[in-house]
């Protein structure tokens, strides 16, 4: 799985800074969990081929008494509890602070690995910049400069140093799908789960855990093989009855990287949160499958049922590519119908489209309603081939195509989907132009 950094420091030393330039983005997810505070933020990096986790915290002050800033305090400690990496941020211009070395003596008796970051160190010698820091203990001092990108690749090498390079083809390589049950706290995962693996149907094998968190047991369901990673308080065989409910972001981001399908689990009772949101937009910025169960559905009047349903089809009109179902998790109830809906998840996913087919497809797509204009010119998609599975990516050519709309971006996918019958994925368009020969040339006057 991928490892975790987490950025800790004290207010004002640059630590989202860092977290947009390891990123590269500055509209990262913000998990707005029970809780939480606005500045804790999570996001996904890659430098060559090691891609990694970040959480940007908020200004840690550990002893602080009241106010938001215990909140924030306690965010800290448990980003901390579930990092591989701290990378303790303090500034060089502002100099060694009495509240650096709080932070410092924290995260010795944390026992996680430590890298110390000098940022702001622009225009200074490293050794200048990092002297007065070795003071704190904590290793040697890395003097970087988030705003400028200095020294940022050194930094994340340093840190990723310890890591092997993550097996990214690992789902796509299976042969079985690989599910990840992911969800809000108390909607029933771990029932799900249980049931899933403790009926008498279920062959179940246990492999040991690739991560502190997580785990990934192999079982079989009517006769055919499945890896459920867990995100549901899952830890041994002997302990599958155990219902703990942890909301870890985390744990769930890593889950849904490792998947091929991901079942959103949702309370049939309860409105969709912006819990909820967050998790399915964890798995639409993956690209994997996906397949949503309300759960707790005996427990719903069957007066209210319609209602509920036409509320949930409306607010989760974007994951319009995925099945619903709802389900009964602790009656097993609706469980053959989900397991059917995750399969053609995972076909759909790993599908092979040929390329004359992908190409007539589009053809026809143009015929049917041509790309609008963008000024003068007018766009000219031309053929299309498979870049890629877990998600489909389909990689059209063509004439100006930089110039397709949004809009017409979605209409092809559409229409790529209902061709294909790819029910239950995500689908990537991606866009290649050609080069216009003539660029840069100026036109010739005839005489």
């Amino acid at each position: 799985m991928k490892p975790t950094l987490v950025i800790v420091g004290r207010p004002n030393v640059g630590k989202s800074t860092l977290f947009n330039r390891l990123t590269r983005s500055r509209d990262a997810i913000v998990v707005d969990v029970p809780g939480s505070t606005r500045d804790r933020n999570y996001g996904e990096g890659r430098v060559g081929g090691k891609s990694f986790l970040v959480v940007d915290t908020g200004g840690f002050e550990p002893v602080a008494r009241q106010g938001i800033v215990v909140e924030m305090a306690r965010q800290t400690r448990e980003a901390i509890d579930e990092a591989d990496v701290i990378l303790f941020l303090v500034d060089a211009r502002g100099g060694l602070t009495a509240q650096d070395r709080e932070i410092a003596q924290e995260l010795r008796e944390s026992g996680r690995t430590v890298l110390l970051v000098v940022n702001k160190a622009e225009g200074m010698r490293p050794a200048v910049a990092a002297a007065e820091f070795h003071a704190l203990g904590v290793g040697e001092p890395v003097a970087i400069s988030a705003a400028h990108g200095e020294g940022i690749s050194d930094l994340v090498e340093l840190a990723l140093a310890p890591f092997p390079e993550a097996d990214e083809t690992r789902a796509e390589a299976a042969d079985h799908p690989m599910i990840a049950v992911v969800g809000r706290p108390n909607v029933g995962k771990s029932t799900l789960v249980n049931a899933l693996l403790g009926a008498e149907r279920v062959l179940v094998f246990d492999e040991p855990g690739t991560t502190r968190d997580a785990i990934h047991v192999e079982f079989v369901w009517e006769q055919k093989r499945y890896t459920l990673i867990d995100t549901a308080g899952l830890r041994r065989r002997g302990r599958v009855a155990e219902t703990t409910e942890k909301f870890s972001v985390i744990k769930t981001m890593q889950a849904i990287a490792d998947a091929n399908v991901a079942v959103l689990v949702l309370d049939a009772r309860q409105e969709i949160s912006e819990q909820d949101a967050h998790v399915a937009s964890f798995i639409l910025d993956a690209g994997r499958a996906l397949v949503v169960a309300v759960n707790k559905w005996e427990r719903l009047p069957a007066a209210e049922r319609d209602e509920v349903k036409r509320l949930i089809a409306r607010k989760l009109n974007f994951l319009d590519f995925a099945r619903i179902h709802f389900v009964s998790a602790l009656e097993g109830s609706g469980l053959r119908a989900l397991m059917r809906s995750v399969d053609a998840a995972y076909a759909a996913a790993m599908a092979r489209l040929p390329t004359p087919k992908l190409t007539r497809a589009l053809q026809a797509a143009v015929v049917r309603q041509a790309p609008p204009r963008a000024g003068m010119v007018r766009p000219k998609p031309r053929y299309a081939h498979q870049g890629g599975v877990n998600p489909p990516r389909i990689v059209i050519h063509g004439n100006a195509l930089e110039h397709l709309s949004e809009g017409y971006c979605r209409y092809l996918e559409r229409f790529f989907r209902d061709t294909f019958k790819l029910t239950g994925t995500p689908l990537r368009i991606e866009l290649r132009s050609g080069r216009n020969p003539y660029a840069g040339h100026k036109r010739r006057r005839a005489r």
